[in-house]
């Protein structure tokens, strides 16, 4: 399907049979009322099958943390290769999809992720934390004071548009064409979207793959360098990829790079301004910083869902999964899973385990930047914390149209004159 006509609004999961949940759809997401959508599978259904959905067709949910892990702990049963239709729910025209290592399966994974590993080792992360700070610091003493202006625009994206850059040596003043790339890889084909049809986004992706190619050529006949292009350039397991395979792993670096911090960035200071006892907790004590960043991460769960296919019939939870089928796990709802979490529905900085979540996935599929987001994330909330009076959200921020990031178009704050 091109594009979507505008659909009505989504039904009260509770005042419909469990048969006609369909918790993947992105006006719930948009709205922010999913939540009862997921409450209502994880205590009446935990592996449910959506029959028919306008969108995404048929696909099972799976919501609670103990059967996701089930999934997540068998690559050979449950693929998430690009053949069979990739990581997200959506179904893209075969002829259209993009190989990339995180939709790939063993042993091709294994290679091609193995090659971009060295950026996000702990030895590089800690070298590009003095960049890191620096970007923040000049973002931040550009802010306006006293005046309402986007968050999501003037921080979130600019801070996590200048790490990308970075990571990848990229030309510093096109930069912002990275978050649009990012855009363009998730968005729904939609009235009123800037892309109305798959050949659009493909003229976009054209686009992107052709200015790549030039910095690729600049890299493969220059000496090795530590940035994620020369990487790929100078290893056996990527030097030889197809132009549609360095695309989608072009893509799926752009958008794990971006959606995460991006998305995280906003909703931890919403959270805050939502629980005003955490937001004096924290001034009053700023060392809290680096632990509330992982319960940023779950509270908010930037990546929603990840999609795996059948390779075999399966049981799970008590139902029956047959080869082919779509599967959808829900990291959203596994990290509000009180059977996962204590007090999964409460934002607490201080969380005792606080890496406890699965925003980062698990598995041979983890996320391979997890250091990084983490380190974006302490650095700005402590710059924020070191040089600006509390900020204060104006408004309800408007979220993104998508059951596969959850995130956010805008957010109006203000910081004290």
């Amino acid at each position: 399907m091109n594009a979507v006509a505008p659909l009505p609004p989504a039904p009260d999961p509770w005042s419909v049979p469990l048969s006609e949940i369909n918790p993947g759809d992105p006006r719930r997401f948009e709205a922010n009322t999913h939540w009862e959508a997921f409450r209502r599978l994880r205590q009446d259904a935990p592996v449910h099958y959506t029959a028919d959905s306008p969108l995404f067709g048929a696909y099972w949910s799976v919501s609670t943390y103990k059967e996701i892990m089930q999934v997540e702990n068998r690559p050979d049963v449950f693929s998430s290769d690009s053949i069979h239709g990739g990581i997200s729910i959506r179904n893209r025209p075969a002829d259209l999809r993009l190989p990339m290592f995180i939709a790939m399966d063993p042993p091709q994974h294994g290679g091609q992720r193995a090659t971009v590993q060295p950026i996000a080792a702990p030895t590089n992360v800690a070298k590009l934390e003095a960049t890191i700070r620096a970007h923040a610091v000049e973002i931040l003493d550009g802010l306006p004071r006293g005046e309402a202006f986007d968050w999501v625009d003037r921080v979130s994206i600019e801070l996590t548009t200048r790490m990308l850059a970075t990571l990848f040596d990229f030309p510093f003043e096109d930069r912002r064409l990275l978050p649009w790339w990012s855009d363009v890889a998730t968005m729904l084909l939609q009235p009123g979207a800037p892309l109305q049809t798959e050949d659009e986004r493909e003229a976009v992706f054209v686009e992107c793959l052709e200015y790549f190619t030039r910095l690729w050529n600049q890299r493969v006949n220059a000496e090795p360098r530590h940035d994620l292009i020369s990487m790929m350039a100078h290893s056996p397991a990527t030097r030889n990829m197809t132009p549609r395979e360095y695309l989608g792993n072009l893509i799926l670096l752009i958008v794990g790079g971006n959606d995460t911090t991006r998305n995280s960035i906003t909703g931890g200071l919403l959270f805050l301004n939502r629980n005003p006892d955490q937001y004096a907790k924290l001034r009053a004590n700023p060392g809290l910083a680096a632990g509330m960043v992982n319960e940023i991460i779950r509270y908010q769960t930037p990546l929603a869902h990840m999609r795996r296919t059948a390779a075999a019939d399966f049981e799970l939870g008590g139902q029956m999964i047959r080869a082919g089928d779509k599967v959808v796990m829900w990291y959203v709802s596994a990290n509000r899973d009180p059977g996962f979490i204590d007090e999964p529905e409460r934002f607490i900085i201080d969380r005792r385990m606080p890496k406890k979540h699965l925003s980062f996935g698990f598995g041979i599929h983890r996320c391979v930047g997890e250091r990084l987001a983490e380190l974006q994330l302490r650095v700005l909330w402590e710059e924020i914390l070191a040089r600006l009076p509390e900020i204060e959200v104006l408004e309800e921020p408007t979220r993104v149209l998508s059951s596969f990031v959850h995130g956010y178009r805008s957010m109006k704050v203000r910081i004290a004159a």
